[in-house]
C-alpha cells in the first residue's frame, strides 16, 4: 500500500491510534506523582524511594529506546507496540499490589520504563512520519503529539478523584483500565507497517552505519545534548510538583488540576510548534522552548505558590510541554532521512532520559538533604537557559550522504 492510496479515513485512523496509544502511555506516566504522598504514608516508602523508582523508569526507558528503535525499523512497529502495552499492564499490576519498595521499583521503574520505549513518542512519531507526506509531516507530528497530551487531562483528574473517594490502589486499577484501551489503539496505529516506505534518500546503509554517521554529525550531538534539559525539567515537575504543593499547604486538587492543564494546553503547544516547524527554523524554535520553560520555572518557584499562580504555571508549561517532539523528530529526518528515524531518535532520547533521571531522583535527593526544593529548581533553570542557547547554535546542514544524493 502506498501513501497516495490511503483515504483520509485510513490516515486518520492510523494517526488516531498512534495518538491514543501515546496519550494514555504518557498520561498515566505523568500522573504517578499524585500517588507519592499516599504511598509514603501507607506502605512506608520514602520520597527518595519513590523518586528513585521514577528515575530508574527514565533510565530504563532511555537505555532500551535505541534497541527498540532498531527493532521497529527492522520488523515494524506492531510487535513493538503490542508487547509494550502488555509490559505496561504487568508493571501496573506490580504497583497495585505493592507493599514494599522493590515492588514499586519493579512496576514503576523497570516495567513501565520498557513499556514507554515501545508505546510513547518515538514509536508514535515513527508511525506518523511514515504515514503522511513530507510537506505535511511537521504539522501531522504536532497534531499526534497534541492529541497525545490529552491523556494527562484524563489520567490526572481520574487519579485524584479515585484517591480522594477511595484510595491510591483504586487509582492504579483505573490506570489498568486505560492500559487495556491502549491495546486496540496500538493495533490500529501500527497499520502504518503496511505502507510502502519512501524511496531511499542517499546511499543505502545499515543501522550500524546510520548510527556512526549520526554520532559523527556535530548538529546531532548538539541536539542530543540539549535534549537532556527537556527530560530534566519535565520529570522534575511531574514527579515533585504535587509533593511541593502539599508542603506549601495547597489543596491536592490544585496539583491534579495543574497537571490536567498541562495536558490541555499541550494540545495547543504541540500542534503550534509542529506547524511552525514546517515554516520556520526548527533549531531556533527548539532552543526558544527550553529558554521559555526555564523562565517559567524561575517565576513560579521564586515566590510562594498560590492556587492561581500554580494554574497559570501549568498552562504556561503545558504550552511548552511536548512541542519539542515534532521539532526534534523533524530535525533528525532533515539531517539523515527517514529510513532509521526510530533508531536515531532513540539514541538522542537517551540523553533526554539521563536528564529525566536527574530530574526525578535529583529532586528527591536534594529535598531529602536540604528539606526544600530550592537548589533543585535553581539548577533546572540554569541548565535550561544554557541548553536553550546551545541548541540555537546547532549545525542543521544535512549529512554528507544526503547532500551527495541531492547533488
Amino acid at each position: 500500500m502506498k501513501k497516495t492510496d490511503l483515504s483520509p479515513l485510513q490516515i486518520g485512523s492510523i494517526l488516531g491510534g498512534a495518538a491514543i496509544m501515546l496519550s494514555l502511555a504518557m498520561g498515566m506516566r505523568q500522573s504517578f506523582g499524585l500517588l507519592q504522598p499516599h504511598m509514603i504514608r501507607d506502605i512506608g516508602i520514602t520520597a527518595a524511594d519513590f523518586s528513585l523508582a521514577v528515575a530508574l523508569q527514565n533510565i530504563v526507558w532511555g537505555a532500551t529506546q535505541p534497541f527498540v528503535g532498531i527493532w521497529a525499523d527492522k520488523y515494524g512497529t506492531r510487535p513493538v507496540a503490542l508487547l509494550g502495552v502488555l509490559i505496561y499492564i504487568i508493571g501496573l499490576v506490580f504497583l497495585r499490589f505493592a507493599d514494599a519498595t522493590w515492588m514499586v521499583t519493579m512496576g514503576v521503574g523497570f516495567c513501565v520504563g520498557i513499556a514507554l520505549s515501545c508505546t510513547a513518542s518515538n514509536i508514535a512519531m515513527n508511525i506518523t512520519a511514515r504515514t503522511v507526506s513530507a510537506t505535511k509531516r511537521g504539522a501531522a507530528m504536532g497534531a499526534v503529539s497534541a492529541i497525545g497530551s490529552l491523556g494527562l487531562s484524563i489520567a490526572s483528574p481520574m487519579t485524584q478523584s479515585l484517591i480522594t473517594n477511595m484510595n491510591w490502589q483504586m487509582a492504579v486499577v483505573g490506570f489498568l483500565g486505560l492500559a487495556c484501551v491502549m491495546l486496540p489503539a496500538a493495533f490500529i496505529g501500527t497499520r502504518a507497517d503496511r505502507i510502502e516506505p519512501d524511496a531511499v534518500v542517499g546511499i543505502p546503509q545499515s543501522a550500524k552505519e546510520a548510527i556512526v554517521e549520526a554520532l559523527g554529525h556535530k548538529g546531532y550531538r548538539v541536539l542530543a545534548i540539549a535534549f537532556f534539559v527537556c527530560g530534566l525539567q519535565l520529570v522534575f515537575i511531574t514527579t515533585h510538583l504535587p509533593a511541593y504543593l502539599d508542603i506549601c499547604g495547597i489543596d491536592p486538587s490544585v496539583g491534579s488540576t495543574t497537571l490536567a492543564l498541562i495536558g490541555l494546553f499541550n494540545v495547543i503547544g504541540s500542534y503550534l510548534f509542529g506547524w511552525l516547524g514546517d515554516r520556520y527554523s526548527k533549531r531556533m524554535l527548539l532552543g526558544g522552548i527550553y529558554v521559555m520553560r526555564s523562565l517559567a520555572l524561575l517565576m513560579f518557584f521564586a515566590v510562594p505558590p498560590t492556587p492561581i499562580s500554580t494554574l497559570v504555571f501549568g498552562a504556561t508549561m503545558g504550552t511548552l510541554w511536548l512541542g519539542v517532539v515534532p521539532l526534534v523528530s523533524g530535525l533528525i529526518v532533515h539531517l539523515f532521512g527517514l529510513r532509521f528515524m526510530a533508531t536515531l531518535s532513540g539514541i538522542a532520547f537517551m540523553s533526554h532520559q539521563v536528564g529525566s533521571f536527574l530530574g526525578a531522583w535529583g529532586g528527591g535527593y536534594i529535598f531529602s538533604a536540604f528539606g526544600n526544593y530550592d537548589l533543585a529548581w535553581k539548577l533546572a533553570v540554569a541548565i535550561g537557559l544554557a541548553a536553550g542557547l546551545f541548541q540555537m547554535t546547532m549545525n542543521i546542514q544535512p549529512s554528507e550522504r544526503i547532500r551527495l544524493q541531492s547533488a
